[in-house]
């Protein structure tokens, strides 16, 4: 199984899939539920971040326990939605954006394998977090399906689950962040430890509070997601289609000075 699907809020129907299984796998950090099927001859594993049914709130997902089981069953490349807010007025709700940056603003989730002790500490490299070769599946084939998306765009993460204030939105803005979410970080960070190759699609569901002439609802964020589930169903299938996971890849050396990542 070398390919995975992180979904996020809206996308947690893995029926794009053929013969669905049910199955689990252990981790050091919990048991990771998941689905498994089949797609393009692949063998592709569907992980709803948020469970099936919305029910984990964003800061207390397991990251550390879904990437290390992607890990332990053999996934080398993993394709991960989001919705997001937008503080760019170019990103347009309904849109789609290629992140290739992040701004880390979460202050309660632990973002790393290595905490010292057996696994020592690892000081990773995210010059370049998202992998390069997965985005420009993913550009080529969104342009082939007329689908609007933006290659690039710098994701602001917050702990959540509120939403953000306006002044918060302001300076995130300043600083340079394109959109907002609560989820992409640490996963694309503990995906870079893991060595493994890691892009995400955001979705944008609205504009973020200041910029929104009104006030933000989760309705909202889940009635645009609704409007634009065929888009982000056909862009990941002409990925899964696409993707080439035996590839060599950066990403799969980010820790070659360490010894490389050990389960």
């Amino acid at each position: 199984m070398k390919i995975a699907i992180i979904g996020g809020t809206g996308v947690y129907d893995p029926k794009i899939l053929n013969n669905i299984r049910e199955e689990c796998v252990a981790t050091p950090f919990g048991i990771v539920r998941f689905k498994s099927g089949e797609y393009a001859g692949e063998q592709i594993a569907f992980i709803p971040r948020h469970g099936s049914t919305h029910s984990i709130p964003p800061h207390l997902i397991n990251y550390r326990a879904n990437i290390w089981a992607m890990k332990k069953l053999g996934v080398q490349n993993i394709i991960a939605t989001t919705a997001v807010g937008s503080l760019n007025l170019d990103m347009k709700p309904g849109s789609f954006v290629l992140i290739d940056q992040f701004l880390d603003f979460v202050k309660n989730r632990v973002t790393t394998f290595y905490e010292g002790g057996e696994r020592g500490v690892v000081h990773v490299d995210v010059t370049t977090p998202y992998c390069p070769s997965i985005r420009k599946t993913l550009c080529e084939f969104a342009q082939k399906l007329n689908i609007p998306i933006h290659e690039q765009g710098t994701y602001v993460c917050t702990d959540g689950p509120r939403f953000e204030t306006p002044a918060e939105i302001k300076m995130f803005a300043k600083l340079g962040g394109d959109v907002v979410g609560m989820t992409n970080v640490p996963e694309v960070v503990l995906a870079r430890e893991a060595e493994m190759c890691y892009a995400t699609v955001s979705m944008v569901t609205n504009y973020a509070a200041g910029i929104s002439p009104q006030p933000l609802t989760h309705h909202e964020v889940l009635e645009t997601m609704q409007a634009n589930t065929e888009n982000i169903k056909q862009l990941i299938l002409s990925a899964l289609e696409n993707l080439q996971p035996e590839l060599d890849c950066t990403c799969k050396h980010a820790l070659a000075e360490y010894g490389g990542f050990k389960l």
